[in-house]
């Protein structure tokens, strides 16, 4: 079968379309035929080596795939031939608190990843995915649509009627926006694009912020709020952003601590304690929670968003398309059919 392989090094040029064997399941394994992938920022850091010594070629990259169940091995009841799935980001983190033997079970960094024609996974490794949902749809929930619940719901607490802030238009972030919009929240939203903060109004957000033109963000973002400050920041910039969403949120707020997409820039702390400030390191989440924003997925009717899809050929231009920061939602890679 054909994947896509970091054979000797890492590096978008050093990416090739390899032909391996067909996987064959073991005892309590499955065989997915791969319908679609997802991208993720992590993705790009992984191709530049990015995860240092912990992570090395050879490697097939990618977390997120959404497909068909081909085959399973014995003792196999979770899943069945002909069932619809996506891989969670942490093969073996199924529920409680992280630790170092689930942390090293993530799909396409400590583990092969999911850039193939078929992938071989443990069937406690699979859900099921919500029955309104294409592929592509789906592949989008592993990596963007588990943080994003994780960080709203089960680290956050979110309630109706409490304001939650997103940084962007990548993933995570639009779909925190949507996530939060079903709960009932206040959403406001950033962009250095005024272009892409009406795609964003348009999927429900209730104030916009474009931060070039109005680099103090921190206080528009208050008074949104209702001039107390956020309840809930969605934080994907990092060190570049954190001091003005440390000062954006309320007393008693929560900042999930996501992404590092922005430069280095001082963090005075004492803000963190003088308005005392619950920050969590969100890195995706469980395969319960993943269960949890399915059955919100498909009781609300939620659709992903999907920017583009590129031919399974053609990886290494989405994987360039995702890092020119010009998408909006998800980038995602179709699998090869009809096999």
């Amino acid at each position: 079968m054909k994947a896509w392989r970091f054979t000797e090094s890492f590096g978008l040029e050093n990416l090739q379309f390899v032909d391996v064997p067909y996987p064959v399941p073991g005892p309590g394994e499955a065989v997915v035929h791969v319908h679609a992938c997802s991208l993720n920022y992590r993705d790009l850091v992984v191709s530049r080596g990015g995860y240092g010594r912990a992570v090395k070629p050879p490697l097939v990259p990618l977390s997120d795939a959404a497909g068909e169940v081909l085959a399973v091995g014995e003792g196999v009841t979770r899943v069945k031939p002909g069932d619809r799935v996506a891989g969670a980001f942490m093969q073996r983190w199924i529920e409680g608190e992280p630790n170092e033997e689930k942390g090293n079970s993530a799909l396409g960094g400590a583990i092969q990843g999911v850039l193939a024609e078929q992938i071989c996974l443990k069937a406690e490794g699979l859900v099921h995915l919500p029955s309104h949902l294409s592929y592509e749809e789906g592949a989008t929930l592993p990596c963007a649509g588990v943080t994003a619940w994780n960080a709203l719901f089960e680290q956050g607490g979110l309630r109706s009627g409490e304001s939650v802030l997103v940084q962007g238009s990548g993933g995570v972030s639009v779909m925190a926006l949507q996530l939060a919009k079903m709960a009932g929240a206040r959403v406001v939203a950033t962009s250095s694009s005024d272009a892409k903060l009406e795609r964003l109004k348009a999927l429900g957000a209730d104030g916009l912020i474009n931060y070039k033109t109005t680099p103090d963000w921190d206080k528009p973002a208050k008074a949104l709020a209702g001039g107390e400050g956020i309840d809930h920041i969605v934080e994907v910039g990092g060190t570049g952003t954190l001091p003005l969403s440390i000062k954006a949120a309320r007393r008693g707020g929560h900042i999930a601590l996501i992404g590092v997409l922005s430069g280095g820039a001082e963090t005075d702390a004492r803000l963190l304690f003088m308005k005392s400030l619950r920050m969590t390191g969100i890195y995706v989440g469980s395969r319960t929670m993943f269960e949890a924003l399915n059955r919100a997925v498909a009781q609300s009717g939620l659709k992903p968003v999907v920017d583009r899809i590129f031919p399974f050929a053609e990886a290494p231009e989405a994987m360039r398309y995702m890092e020119s920061g010009a998408h909006f939602g998800k980038v995602c890679i179709a699998g090869i059919q009809g096999q």
